[in-house]
């Protein structure tokens, strides 16, 4: 149709308001007009950093990993007419290795006993092993002083890797296919429970050390869980935005949010027709009163009084959150230095004061490791 001149000018100032918002909104094109990314680009140059501030921080927390230098206990022994089965003192592996060292234990139940199983114990190990004892068959009462939120695995930063678990120097053959077994299942299980009712999901992590990676260490292709570390490979410098970090190793793992995590296990042992008695269990002649004769021994630091397992030390962590940063999707780990992004904050660690039993947040220790991640995550540069 023909174009009168007041059409013609009408149409010609829209035409330029909108060019003229387009310039003040840049001149980047539309999406459907850009093209395809450029997969040159490694992923690692284009992490978010962590905003670090003391205005950012929700809270800060303590808890005591319940560690021993030649590693777990899984081991069964009689007490009076009780049958008692050891899993405890997993260090900094608890959540990590909880299943895997639950079976361990489990499979030690003798295959004639038909009755019920009782589990000491309400976190993260004795609630992997109270839902495996379900699963084969066995009715199950947990017994334990403090249920979740409330005990040592809700105050763990949640990441999957059997970190401080033990001593190189002190570690046996024996302990190491243990070891080695229980970080396989427990890696196989955890991938069935991806997804967000466990709160648990695939993560890039990216190891940064000062001297080159040790070719037999837990972050290695050639250490004991080396096939457990898929995508691990050494970036160089043009490939990851880290300031003063000469060796980087990245590797992809699981995140399992002990909040979620704990609540969801709680409520399928429960759903699955288990009981649960607020009990603390103080002396192990008080086994004998249990109507369970088969009882699985997941108390963590308890051990050390109730079954006088002297090895046995507490050892301090101390965890401060941020506000959540949904745009950070990876983990850091820098010596005894973490970051782990989770839905309920971005968590920063960490600390090891071995036999320190206080879980009062020690400030001067806050503002360190605050000060230490915002220099890093301050200094990214681009790549």
């Amino acid at each position: 149709m023909p174009m009168n001149r007041r059409d013609f000018l009408a149409a010609s100032a829209s035409t330029a308001a909108a060019l003229a918002i387009a310039r003040c909104a840049g001149t980047r094109p539309p999406a459907s007009r850009r093209g395809p990314p450029d997969i040159r680009r490694p992923d690692g140059c284009a992490l978010a950093p962590v905003r670090v501030s003391a205005e950012r921080e929700i809270r800060t927390i303590a808890g005591l990993r319940p560690y021993r230098p030649s590693g777990f206990v899984v081991r069964a022994e009689k007490s009076g007419d009780v049958l008692v089965i050891h899993n405890y003192g997993h260090g900094g592996g608890g959540i990590t290795l909880s299943w895997g060292t639950s079976k361990l234990a489990i499979d030690r139940i003798p295959p004639e006993h038909r009755g019920p199983v009782a589990v000491l114990g309400c976190g993260a190990v004795g609630l992997s092993a109270a839902r495996l004892l379900q699963e084969r068959g066995y009715p199950v009462t947990i017994y334990a002083k403090d249920l979740p939120p409330n005990t040592t695995s809700n105050v763990a930063g949640g990441q999957w890797f059997p970190f401080f678990v033990y001593d190189s120097s002190c570690r046996t053959p024996e302990f190491l296919r243990q070891f080695v077994a229980a970080s396989e299942f427990a890696y196989r299980r955890y991938q069935t429970m991806v997804g967000s009712r466990y709160g648990v999901r695939w993560m890039r992590n990216y190891s940064i050390a000062r001297e080159p990676f040790s070719e037999t260490g837990l972050v290695s292709t050639r250490g004991p869980i080396g096939a457990l570390l898929p995508e691990l490979r050494d970036l160089p410098p043009n490939e990851h935005p880290f300031p003063d970090a000469p060796f980087v190793r990245q590797f992809d793992g699981m995140l399992i949010e002990p909040p979620l995590y704990l609540a969801a296990m709680l409520e399928d042992f429960r759903v699955a027709g288990g009981v649960v008695r607020v009990v603390e269990i103080g002396d192990r002649s008080q086994l004998a009163s249990l109507p369970e004769r088969v009882v699985i021994n997941c108390t963590g630091l308890g051990s050390r009084s109730l079954f006088g397992d002297e090895e046995l030390v507490p050892v301090r962590g101390q965890l401060t959150f941020l506000l959540p940063q949904p745009e950070v999707s990876y983990a850091v780990l820098r010596g005894d230095l973490y970051m782990f992004p989770r839905r309920d904050g971005i968590v920063l660690g960490g600390t090891h004061g071995e036999g320190i039993t206080s879980l009062e947040p020690d400030l001067p220790t806050k503002d360190r490791i605050l000060a230490d991640h915002k220099r890093f995550f301050d200094g990214f540069r681009s790549c």
